[in-house]
């Protein structure tokens, strides 16, 4: 009945379906954020215990690193992530009930597992669909795991004011959830085959990693380096630097977080006019622009301007690369999938704690101008990254005509 029904089914509802499930990923890894400040204070952590907690899901996230490609190219995506997803929203289940500090360890590493396999699995799915449409759609989709993000944080806002146990809150969002599977699954689609090259004799050759997968890692390494920047730094940067009093300090991660959903929904329109190379160009340009203002300019406005300014940069970093890479490899579009991810995941991993480093010994303001530099780096590797040039769109010559 499912292959029925994901074969007649038309573009647009498998669409659909794809970003209901983007989105069911975004929420519930927003509801777990939003109740950071409750989790930490029932169980009583002090600010390094915690640090350390919060490296769960980043450890969770490498060990699902180590198989997810592969496992996902063998049995297909269309199997892996309804799995996945359970398994996410059951692990989000366990860290609501974790009541001791080592359940919520083993309960994060757990979270980061299968958010790996939902990441990999779903983004599979999307570089699937954006191949049959012939254009590019695959920030829409990212637009809808960002919009999820801006949904859960004001979800969770309003159970915490209600003073709804995190537990509760967990386990509405999970039936939720569980049903948005349950109607959307069966949309999915069989993962994009790979045309065999007759110039590769060597099988050997034929799996063996392009390149240019690390060097679009290396790209979205810088992006979301900048990622991590705004979401760990951002608020700390209102305070320590510009001097906003603490109630004002979510402004500037908001003010990023809307600019960076809604930018999502316009950034494939871009590329299909100006073309990926463009567009990664841009984006570079934007961070490294509202992160240098946002250092030489520390005043409430400027700084929120800056930040919002730094969302539309960080918008189509990468949902394109992601999109670049899948289809411009040979091998499986897991695997790449999963090499480029896993360069880029360094930048989220990495960044933050370099920003704190480089702030201990001076202060904020030159982490900040650090990551700046990324966003220079970003337009200097769009611009040799060769795959970019392929995706351009081609200019028509009027004088054929006349």
């Amino acid at each position: 009945m499912d292959k029925i029904n994901s074969s007649i089914a038309s573009k647009g509802r498998i669409r659909l379906a794809i970003f209901c499930l983007y989105f069911c990923t975004g929420i519930c890894f927003s509801s777990w954020a939003s109740r950071i400040p409750d989790i930490k204070n029932t169980l009583g952590l002090g600010d390094a215990a915690w640090g350390t907690i919060l490296l769960m899901i980043p450890i969770g996230q490498v060990c699902g690193m180590t198989i997810s490609g592969l496992l996902i190219s063998k049995v297909g995506s269309k199997r892996i992530l309804p799995l996945a997803l359970i398994g996410y929203v059951l692990s989000l289940l366990f860290i609501g009930v974790s009541s001791t500090e080592y359940a919520l360890i083993i309960s994060l590493i757990i979270f980061g597992f299968f958010g790996n396999f939902c990441n990999i699995s779903i983004n599979t799915q999307a570089v699937g669909l954006e191949a049959v449409y012939g254009k590019p759609i695959m920030a829409s989709f990212h637009g809808g795991w960002s919009l999820a993000g801006l949904t859960g944080a004001s979800i969770g806002l309003l159970m915490a004011s209600l003073k709804f146990k995190p537990i509760y809150h967990f386990c509405i969002i999970g039936l939720l959830v569980l049903i948005t599977i349950y109607i959307n699954t069966r949309y999915l689609r069989p993962d994009l085959k790979k045309k065999k090259d007759p110039a590769d004799i060597s099988a050997k050759k034929k799996n063996k990693p392009e390149k240019f997968l690390f060097l679009l890692g290396i790209v979205a390494f810088c992006g979301m380096a900048a990622e991590g920047a705004m979401s760990d730094w951002s608020g700390l940067y209102l305070i320590d630097v510009v001097g906003t009093p603490k109630h004002l300090a979510p402004i500037g991660l908001a003010a990023y977080m809307v600019t960076m959903a809604s930018g999502r929904f316009i950034i494939d329109k871009a590329t299909q006019k100006w073309g990926r190379r463009r567009v990664i160009q841009a984006g570079g340009t934007l961070i490294a622009a509202g992160l240098f203002s946002a250092v030489a300019f520390p005043h409430f406005i400027t700084v929120i301007i800056s930040f919002m300014v730094i969302g539309f940069g960080t918008a189509g970093i990468v949902p394109t690369i992601y999109s670049v890479a899948g289809q411009k490899t040979k091998i499986s579009t897991s695997i790449a999938l999963t090499i480029v991810s896993s360069v880029s995941f360094l930048g989220f991993l990495m960044g933050p704690p370099l920003i704190g480093y480089i702030s201990s010994i001076t202060n904020l303001r030159y982490s900040y101008a650090l990551i700046g530099l990324f966003g220079i780096c970003i337009v200097a590797l769009a611009s040799i990254i060769k795959v970019f040039k392929e995706n351009e769109p081609k200019k028509i010559d009027k004088t054929k005509n006349v």
